[in-house]
């Protein structure tokens, strides 16, 4: 696309996440709809369905073409990322927006022919966006994101899945200790917003592909590291513990993940 073309689609989807927040705010003074999927820690409400449903209403009238990806399943099955790709995931930390009503977002990423396009994160209660791509430039609320200072693992804050860290997978404990302190968030657009904004170097998680999607773009397109924690090629369609990271912290954690 050209940079003429990205700023209409920046400023069309940025009406979608206007929308969003609004709606969302509004659900919050009514009755929330919860529902269990894979486990008590696993939840879907009324509010992820209808958000979802939205962006997909909005991506068919915007292009009827394109193949959605999303969270709740009202996308399509995408076997493939022939053609425009859309990731989508309308609340990422249900269980935040659930108990806590603050710390969750919602992301979307469009890549095309499987290369990256354009991303958007937005923490929702503090209608706080970051978005770009490659070819257009990364942002934070409309002003332009400079890349961050590279610092290594030692020198900065990792945030990591704490689940994983609980059960002492993925090398997490031993990334924990090495790092200058850690937090742990519960959804993965937070973190990418606090990795992308320069107030923690690294962001590790198994995730799925909308979980991913969008911060591994925006990571990308500012200079940061991006992988999978067993050295292997991320697939877009699959699920995998992914590492969005500073140069140096990037190659500090792998050193410590192949010394396991």
């Amino acid at each position: 696309m050209h940079v003429n073309q990205l700023k209409k689609l920046d400023q069309t989807v940025l009406s979608w996440l206007d929308t969003v927040h609004e709606n969302v705010l509004k659900r919050l003074n009514q009755h929330i709809q919860i529902d269990m999927k894979a486990s008590p820690r696993d939840l879907v409400t009324n509010v992820d369905r209808e958000t979802e449903q939205f962006y997909v209403s909005e991506i068919r009238r915007l292009n009827p073409h394109a193949k959605i990806l999303g969270e709740e399943g009202f996308g399509d099955a995408v076997t493939n990322l022939t053609g425009q790709v859309w990731f989508v995931d309308p609340i990422d930390g249900t269980m935040n927006f659930v108990k806590q009503h603050a710390e969750f977002a919602t992301m979307l990423a469009l890549y095309e022919d499987g290369k990256p396009v354009m991303a958007w994160i937005m923490d929702v209660m503090n209608h706080d966006i970051i978005h770009g791509g490659p070819d257009y430039g990364v942002f934070h609320n409309g002003a332009p994101l400079a890349k961050i200072t590279d610092e290594g693992l030692s020198e900065g804050l990792l945030i990591v899945s704490g689940a994983r860290l609980l059960y002492e997978q993925y090398g997490l404990p031993e990334l924990a200790k090495a790092a200058l302190g850690y937090r742990v968030y519960g959804s993965a657009g937070i973190s990418y917003l606090h990795v992308l904004t320069g107030r923690a170097i690294g962001y590790v998680s198994k995730m799925r592909p909308w979980d991913y999607a969008a911060g591994v773009l925006l990571g990308q397109a500012l200079g940061f590291k991006v992988g999978k924690i067993d050295d292997q090629p991320i697939n877009m369609l699959s699920s995998g513990t992914v590492l969005v990271a500073t140069q140096q912290a990037y190659r500090d954690i792998m050193t410590i993940e192949r010394d396991l």
